[in-house]
């Protein structure tokens, strides 16, 4: 079994290689099949927002999907940056692994022609620039959405170069060795498979440096602080300085994405990041949902990526209805980041302005884990069938684009929103999860036209 796992989780694999080793794991092993005795036990709990290998991650999708339902998860998705790179893998890896399954993509998108522009909105790093993600991406629309992507990948390609020269610069005088994007950014992506390369892909090529030169422990603590002026927070440092700690990287890559991006970031311009209601508009086109990615106010970042900083929660009220002219159709977040009452104001401002809400914890860290226990507070029940809700309209608008949620077509399109849902949640328990997009079973499923 080690091994399988070791090839649907090997980087340099093809995905079809990945694919073929978790297939094989599940049936030369009946028990590890959907229903056998070493399943663990479905939790209950859903992730909308997974990051793979064509963003920043340690996971493939065929491991991310694997490493979901070791979790008991009954629901993954992936939501990578720039990127449906690992659409179709995930879509088949949860197949195989009985799970459902729902697939998007996370972009930068502009708000600098809206009375946002001067706002700090979702994004730590610019104004008037927010995160947005375009969920339940129809099967048929992969390709069109990469598309849509290529001409941002290749303007973000751009400024990562020069972003990139900027790190090398302040390396080489902190006496450290300087890094190239060919040689050293890119071998850390999938670019050549339609993957993004983010700042992550930068840092981590910039703490490789940084690795070489200072070896773990109170070397490595005292480098970063005399020579490139980084200060580790206490439970960093003591990552940080552990033995044989094997999340190293990733800890050192978020102590420089809170300490450190701020000196080389350049700011992305609009060929880069498209207008929000260009986007929103895209996502509609295609049968997918857009989605506003609520941030809030941070206190302590659980990554250990984003300082204590203010973002929308002072002017959100007026933020919604803007969201609602833009062409929003759903606003996601992440339970563990935020407190009750900002998650009670959220869901209050959705159901007043027509709102899904989505939840999702960003997975891009080798030290989090897949579990995301506040999922199942009674509060937040509604998040579980709508993950459900979203994976049956995901995959009837790829059968048909009028069975979408917020299709004008949809039959049920008077209805509330929250009726809405209930009924595209009993069609999403109602799936097949080996085989989700069987034509029979999703035109038995559908909703009937009158």
């Amino acid at each position: 079994m080690t091994d399988r796992l070791s090839d649907a989780g090997n980087f340099a694999a093809s995905r079809e290689e990945r694919l073929a080793a978790l297939a094989a794991l599940v049936r030369e092993d009946p028990t590890l099949a959907p229903g056998g005795s070493a399943v663990p036990a479905a939790t209950g709990e859903v992730n909308n927002h997974v990051h793979t290998i064509y963003s920043f991650s340690p996971h493939t999708p065929s491991m991310a999907a694997w490493r979901a339902r070791e979790a008991g998860l009954s629901a993954a998705g992936s939501v990578d940056h720039d990127s449906v790179g690992a659409a179709q893998e995930m879509l088949g890896a949860c197949a195989i692994l009985g799970i459902g399954s729902t697939v998007g993509f996370e972009l930068r998108v502009s708000l600098l022609d809206t009375p946002f522009a001067d706002r700090k909105l979702n994004n730590p790093d610019s104004l008037g620039i927010a995160y947005m993600t375009i969920q339940g991406l129809p099967r048929p629309a992969i390709p069109m959405a990469a598309e849509f992507i290529a001409p941002l990948a290749r303007a973000r390609g751009l400024r990562n170069r020069k972003m990139t020269a900027a790190i090398s610069g302040l390396l080489v005088e902190a006496g450290l060795d300087p890094i190239n994007y060919e040689q050293d950014v890119l071998p850390l992506s999938k670019a050549d498979e339609g993957g993004s390369v983010t700042e992550r892909h930068l840092l981590a090529a910039a703490a490789q440096s940084i690795m070489r030169r200072w070896p773990p422990g109170k070397a490595l603590i005292e480098g970063l602080s005399r020579c490139l002026h980084i200060e580790a927070p206490p439970r960093v440092g003591e990552w940080l300085v552990a033995p044989g700690n094997p999340h190293r990287l990733y800890d050192l890559l978020g102590l420089l994405k809170a300490g450190f991006l701020d000196r080389v970031f350049i700011q992305p311009g609009s060929d880069e990041c498209v207008a929000a209601e260009r986007a929103t508009a895209f996502a509609r086109k295609v049968g997918a949902i857009p989605a506003y990615a609520y941030l809030g106010d941070v206190g302590e970042s659980p990554t250990g990526d984003k300082k204590a900083e203010r973002f929308e929660d002072s002017f959100l009220d007026g933020l919604f209805p803007f969201l609602v002219e833009l062409g929003f159709q759903a606003v996601t977040y992440m339970p563990p980041r935020n407190t009750k009452a900002q998650l009670a104001r959220v869901r209050t401002l959705a159901a007043r302005h027509g709102f899904m809400e989505i939840s999702g914890v960003d997975i891009n860290s080798s030290r989090q884990a897949f579990n995301c226990p506040e999922i199942l507070a009674p509060e937040n029940s509604h998040l579980i069938d709508n993950t459900w809700a979203l994976i049956a309209h995901e995959k009837l608008s790829g059968l048909d684009l009028g069975q979408g949620i917020f299709s004008k077509d949809n039959p049920r399109k008077g209805q509330p929103l929250a009726e809405r849902l209930h009924a595209y949640a009993r069609i999403g328990k109602a799936l097949d999860m080996r085989c989700p997009e069987d034509i029979p079973t999703l035109e038995r499923l559908a909703l009937k036209r009158s």
